[in-house]
């Protein structure tokens, strides 16, 4: 009787660790999951923002890419359009428009072909997207227009590309790091 009590005391406390160590693991999935979604999205976004297309349409020497390579910055309330050098997929590389917006929960990316700096939203919904970050409770976009300038969420049209740009978001009940981007000038 004593040899099976004590038995059953001890497959209880395997069963409990077990059960303990198979919670951990999950758990560290979990962690390990959202900090690769943070990694890669912001790796692709800084590679976006960084290889901003920065310009006049003034003429001069454009190594064959003739007047469209005009700085383009567009901030609104929950996006961000910029015109970049997109280098994913077979029929997307070269220059063109993208947007980071906020629709429906999810941080999505939307692109277009450049041939036209005015867009509106209609516009936008027909173009191809791709979400970079699902479950998103909160995201604000702030720029500094010089390295030493203080933060705002105002843009003017037409002006010089931002220094900074800064991405701040909030995903399954979680805040992700500030993504502070260096645009280029």
């Amino acid at each position: 009787m004593v040899a099976l009590t004590i038995l059953s005391m001890v497959l209880l406390g395997t069963v409990t660790a077990l059960r303990t160590l198979a919670n951990t693991q999950v758990s560290l999935e979990k962690v390990s999951g959202r900090v690769d979604e943070i990694r890669s999205v912001s790796e692709f976004l800084r590679d976006l923002m960084e290889s901003a297309v920065v310009g006049s349409s003034s003429g001069g020497l454009s190594l064959g890419s003739g007047s469209r390579d005009a700085t383009y910055f567009r901030l609104g309330d929950g996006f961000l359009e910029w015109k970049t050098n997109l280098l994913f997929g077979e029929a997307y590389g070269g220059t063109h428009v993208v947007r980071i917006a906020e629709e429906e929960g999810q941080l999505m990316l939307r692109w277009m072909a450049p041939t036209a700096t005015d867009l509106n939203d209609d516009q936008w919904q027909q173009s191809p997207s791709r979400p970079l970050v699902v479950d998103l409770e909160a995201f604000e976009v702030t720029l500094r227009e010089e390295y030493n300038a203080d933060w705002t969420d105002r843009w003017q049209e037409n002006a010089v590309a931002p220094a900074l740009v800064r991405l701040q978001m909030k995903s399954s009940g979680r805040f992700w790091p500030d993504l502070i981007m260096q645009v280029q000038r």
